[in-house]
């Protein structure tokens, strides 16, 4: 028995009344913090019963500064600190900690050199693959319980059906609701078969927004009807079928509550989400030093109070613990505070039953693991499968637009075909027609054009405009819609850069595979009622 296991047989009624207030509580953490910060968090866990704390990579890459532009420092030594850290708040803690930390597609999300699987949306592009996502639930809960992380703050089920979306996007399994539920139930599975928690977001739904709430306030203006028909639909589902948690996003919905944002109003947390949809475990907040909440409360604990009062449970990223268990003491009644108190009791009980006997997936187990998705993901945009015919049948020039991240694709068509990579500002003037031009864009959210700076774009759109060129896109499918393609342009979408993929798509270049996968969101410019190349 760990220490924290031992020390969580302190019996509840011991505690006093703040003490239970403090429980409530999930500052955030960082593995990249000096000395002096992780001294002050201890002192803050311990003189304060702080129930529970997320992990965050650095201070300059999370929430509100995440699209910043602050220099973030990596460490290579991540995974070390993480255990380091961990073991440090821990024993500073009178009761047990739950560590948490997002995720979704592995610890990776926050931690150098540490195993990354698919993003939900790549996991979105596999049809009648369920049991391979529940495979990837498990292996990232597996990943979490072996580092002592007892809380995966995953999966989204937003539906993302706005392609104007900044936040969601690549995050949600698609816009189609009855796959997202279905995926999004395989990945909990998964997860749970490991004995990690579970937490269900962003309540009551980010995919229809264009605005990013790390910075502003997005507004759904749905009625109640077209949210339970779409929105609410999947938070409803799993809700029935049973999670851990259910994470309430800073949204703004009029029809609903024209006065407070989601996390703040009774009106959608203690009647839509407790009474309405009948959900009775915990909820928590996303991140409130997010600018969507945070701006609206400059008075120190009281976004705390307001979110409390308003039906919360546990209050993530808060940075006033000290002023908000202050604020919640003088204003909640005794009742209220052991309403949260016990739900919080009874996740960490649930969670600290199951032990930490979990050691990280393998390499090769992970790897085999990726390797399957991307076998059955790959997905084809055939605008013309003709001019494919011609790209494999008669030459291409091998084009390669990857910056400083290894082109293995390019490497294996020139080792194959004899084809030398050619990089994409470095192509001859009399180029042949046909190319085939592999993408790995340079970051996977839409800020700046992914990446991508002007010249650079401007040399895509011009290939993809002059010559018949073939696609493949390591990366968020979304970049397609910056790329100006034709109606007849030739996509195939490979989602993610990792060696896996790689080697998948050469495969599939070489027809040896075939593209089983389909894209699971709208585009703006780009139909995907396309041929493939057997039609």
């Amino acid at each position: 028995m760990t220490k924290a296991q031992s020390k969580y047989k302190l019996p509840k009624e011991k505690l006093t009344l703040k003490q239970k207030v403090g429980q409530l509580f999930m500052p955030a953490v960082f593995i990249n913090d000096t000395e002096e910060e992780v001294q002050k968090m201890e002192r803050l866990i311990k003189e304060h019963h702080v129930g529970s704390v997320c992990f965050f990579h650095s201070r300059a890459s999370a929430a509100t500064n995440f699209e910043g532009k602050k220099a973030v420092v990596h460490n290579e030594k991540s995974y070390d600190r993480l255990l380091e850290l961990i073991n440090r708040y821990q024993n500073a803690a009178n009761v047990p900690l739950l560590i948490a930390i997002d995720a979704e597609w592995g610890l990776a999300m926050r931690i150098e050199n540490t195993p990354q699987y698919p993003y939900a949306i790549t996991l979105g592009a596999l049809e009648d693959n369920i049991d391979l996502i529940r495979k990837v639930g498990q292996a990232i809960g597996n990943d979490c319980k072996a580092a002592g992380v007892h809380w995966n703050l995953a999966p989204v089920v937003d539906i993302n059906n706005n392609p104007e979306n900044p936040v969601i996007g690549y995050r949600s399994f698609g816009d189609d609701k009855k796959k997202v539920l279905d995926k999004a139930q395989a990945y909990i599975t998964g997860m749970a078969n490991s004995g990690t928690l579970n937490s269900i977001k962003h309540f009551p739904g980010h995919g229809d927004t264009a605005t990013d709430s790390h910075l502003g306030l997005p507004i759904i203006d749905k009625s109640m009807d077209k949210l339970m028909e779409n929105e609410l639909f999947p938070f409803k589902k799993l809700i029935e079928s049973g999670v851990d948690s259910v994470m309430v996003g800073h949204l703004l919905l009029p029809q609903l509550d024209e006065e407070h944002p989601s996390t703040t109003s009774s009106k959608i947390i203690s009647d839509v989400l407790r009474k309405q949809l009948g959900f009775d475990g915990v909820v928590i907040s996303d991140a409130l030093n997010m600018h969507a909440v945070s701006k609206k409360y400059p008075e120190k604990g009281k976004l705390e109070n307001a979110a409390f009062m308003a039906g919360m449970d546990v209050l993530c990223f808060s940075e006033h613990v000290v002023e908000g268990i202050d604020e919640i003491m003088k204003n909640a009644s005794e009742e209220r505070i052991n309403e949260s108190f016990d739900r919080v009791w009874n996740l960490k009980r649930k969670a600290f039953e199951n032990g930490n006997s979990f050691k990280p997936e393998r390499p090769e187990v992970y790897q085999e693991l990726n390797r399957e998705v991307a076998k059955n993901c790959i997905t084809e945009l055939y605008g013309d499968p003709s001019a494919v015919k011609r790209i494999k049948s008669s030459g291409f020039l091998n084009v390669s637009m990857s910056l400083s991240k290894e082109n293995l694709f390019a490497k294996q068509l020139a080792s194959h075909f004899g084809s030398e990579i050619i990089e994409l500002e470095k192509i001859p003037i009399d180029n042949p027609e046909n190319i085939v031009l592999s993408i790995f864009p340079p970051v996977v959210k839409p800020k700046g054009q992914f990446g991508f700076d002007d010249s650079t774009l401007s040399a895509i759109q011009k290939l993809v405009k002059e010559k018949n060129t073939l696609i493949y896109l390591f990366g968020n499918p979304y970049v397609l819609d910056i790329l100006e393609l034709r109606p007849s342009s030739n996509v195939v979408l490979v989602y993610q850069d990792f060696p896996e993929f790689q080697k998948v798509a050469f495969q599939h270049f070489i027809q040896e595979i075939e593209a089983k996968g389909s894209l699971s969101i709208q585009l703006k410019t780009v139909s995907t009622n396309r041929k493939n190349l057997s039609d």
